[in-house]
């Protein structure tokens, strides 16, 4: 499934899976605001794990079965690939790895930013 936030969704027409692939468009929309509501359980059951992916996260260093592990390992059913910001250009400052950290779990309120932590009793941090 592709969410298509720019309108270009022709442009991935010439990808040999791209007619299989479910095309969902709208624009100006952020990943989270299509996956509340196109993610839906009856759909994501019959996977083990959902990544959510941004236009700048290149696959060039990425690393599948090591991600895979560490979604494991840390109980993770659906993520973020976070990207490191001395090998990639950065969009958007959340998606920036936190590099004394294996995984990072972090959320906006407004009063700024703050990470989950043992006493975090609220989503995201809580499932």
């Amino acid at each position: 499934m592709l969410f298509h936030y720019d309108g270009q969704v022709d442009a991935w027409m010439d990808m040999e899976w791209s007619p299989q692939a479910i095309h969902v468009m709208a624009a100006n929309q952020t990943k989270w605001w299509y996956a509340k509501r196109f993610l839906h359980p009856d759909i994501v059951a019959r996977y083990n794990y959902i990544f959510l992916w941004d236009e700048d996260l290149g696959v060039e260093v990425f690393h599948a079965d090591r991600y895979l592990n560490i979604m494991e390992d840390e109980g993770l059913e659906i993520s973020q690939p976070a990207l490191a910001s001395s090998s990639s250009e950065v969009h958007h400052i959340l998606t920036v790895r936190q590099p004394t950290e294996r995984v990072h779990r972090r959320l906006i309120t407004g009063t700024g930013w703050n990470s989950c932590n043992a006493n975090s009793t609220g989503p995201p941090c809580t499932g």
